[in-house]
């Protein structure tokens, strides 16, 4: 549906290829440089707008974990980074993050799906709904939720916040969203 309420005659594989650009246009206007990922088949449009995106370099890395230490050596490197996985991948760096991020003050934005919440449709991802928020809010780790095309901006934002603070922030894509949907 698009703002007058009217179905949209955008394909669903174009909204989700627009969502993707618009969402990689925040981390480039964030001045982010690298993207460390895990592929999540949420995001894998997210994953080829970075591949396309000249100003990133794309690194695809075989743990969660690995994403935490690359952006953190990028980090002492001089270059802004952000870390992009499914929803289970965040419950996966917890320590990692606690450990390199909250110690040493490394800023990390950590870009992931919101697994689990309603929508989803997949039963299997119930643990990531009833868990990954209250896990986010016990290391009080910052988090926006990104769920409506209207609030691309606040993806810059928050990476700007993780900055500032020099600390992680989440920035949690819903499915309506990647979908092209919302």
């Amino acid at each position: 549906m698009n703002e007058t309420g009217q179905k949209s005659t955008q394909p669903a594989g174009d909204a989700r290829a627009a969502v993707a650009s618009g969402i990689v246009s925040q981390f480039s206007a964030a001045g982010v440089g690298l993207v460390g990922s895990l592929p999540d088949n949420w995001i894998a449009q997210v994953i080829d707008a970075c591949n396309e995106t000249p100003d990133l370099r794309h690194v695809p890395v075989n743990r969660e974990e690995s994403a935490v230490g690359l952006c953190s050596g990028a980090f002492f490197g001089g270059t802004r980074s952000l870390a992009l996985m499914g929803a289970s991948g965040v419950m996966t760096i917890i320590y990692a993050v606690t450990k390199i991020s909250y110690t040493y003050e490394v800023p990390l934005p950590i870009v992931a799906t919101l697994r689990g919440a309603p929508g989803d449709g997949h039963k299997h991802h119930v643990s990531n709904g009833l868990y990954l928020l209250p896990v986010l809010d016990a290391i009080d780790m910052t988090y926006v939720i990104v769920d409506r095309a209207e609030k691309l901006g606040e993806i810059a934002t928050a990476i700007e916040h993780s900055y500032l603070i020099s600390r992680p922030v989440c920035i949690l894509l819903t499915r309506g969203l990647l979908r092209g949907e919302a």
